[in-house]
């Protein structure tokens, strides 16, 4: 009995080695069938990728993306539409020239694992646009310009990709030049130019800054129904409440935490609150009615923009 026993013992140990050894060699090639996959078609054949892909097609880096050793940092496709790009044929009614600036500014020209980046704010990263882009590391996770990564380290044979959850666009103007290209922010802008050269200087210096930046209907509804009554408004008035809406420091959604009161340029605080992806700024002077960030991380050559639903008041 004891002999049969042992024999069972060994023959069942043998049969759980041999069990063992087969996921682990069924898990190795597939790690290795994936690793042989280049960038591009990695971006191919992942369902979340279409317009990824399409665009990439439309730009002609398609063999750009297999060759090389390359970081890429990938929007999915609900990024894309999130961005205004509705569909395939969105993007394929985009200038090449535009999509492959915007392409290139998602690509580091080495590999870069998620265990290789610093645990830091905004480390400038250049990108194959020649162009840069910051990337955090905290205890969030790991962000860019903003857009958080949600699937890190897909390996490929030529490099790495890392998932994130918004399209990068690489700055073309400073604040003030976004402030003007956006419909929605000509009260903001009048407001500036009212408020007079300090407030332009500043938002047009160096940098980096970061502005709250009010949307018509919130000035609509801090009592400036019309830009005629903002041209009317006290400039010095207009730049103590202008100059509560910057922070002398670049600051995006992900380097914001919860609770944190913000020095402004003015010279007050205004106090950060984070509920989920939400991100919410309250003025001293408004009570409990906090200001909602309706779009984040719109990137300037000096800082970054935050578009908000209210004024902030002092």
């Amino acid at each position: 009995m004891k002999i049969n026993f042992v024999e069972g013992s060994f023959k069942t140990s043998m049969l759980l080695f041999a069990a063992i050894f087969a996921m682990a060699s069924f898990t190795s090639c597939d790690k290795k069938e994936d690793e042989a996959k280049t960038i591009t078609q990695t971006v191919v054949d992942g369902a979340d990728f279409t317009l990824l892909e399409a665009a990439v097609l439309r730009a002609g880096l398609a063999d750009a993306l297999a060759t090389g050793s390359l970081t890429v940092f990938a929007p999915t496709d609900a990024a894309f539409r999130t961005a205004g790009f509705a569909d395939v044929a969105a993007i394929n009614a985009t200038p090449v020239a535009t999509l492959s600036a915007v392409l290139q500014y998602h690509v580091i020209g080495s590999k870069v694992t998620s265990s290789a980046i610093a645990t830091a704010d905004n480390q400038a990263t250049k990108m194959l646009s020649n162009v840069d882009a910051y990337i955090t590391k905290n205890a969030t996770g790991v962000s860019i310009n903003g857009a958080k990564v949600t699937q890190a380290d897909l390996n490929a044979s030529n490099g790495v990709i890392h998932v994130i959850d918004a399209v990068l666009f690489p700055p073309s103007v400073n604040i003030v030049g976004l402030a003007s290209a956006n419909a929605n922010l000509t009260y903001l802008v009048a407001a500036v130019t009212r408020a007079g050269s300090g407030v332009v200087g500043a938002l047009t210096a160096a940098g980096p800054i970061t502005v709250f930046a009010p949307t018509n209907a919130a000035f609509i509804a801090a009592g400036f129904p019309t830009i005629a009554s903002i041209q009317a408004a006290t400039p010095a008035t207009l730049a103590n409440i202008l100059t509560y809406h910057v922070v002398a420091a670049r600051a995006f959604s992900t380097n914001l935490t919860n609770g944190a009161e913000l020095t402004t340029a003015q010279g007050g605080k205004v106090k950060v609150t984070i509920s989920g992806n939400a991100v919410s700024v309250l003025g001293k002077g408004n009570g409990t009615s906090a200001s909602n960030v309706t779009i984040a991380n719109l990137l300037a050559t000096n800082g970054v923009v935050h578009v908000i639903d209210r004024v902030l008041l002092p």
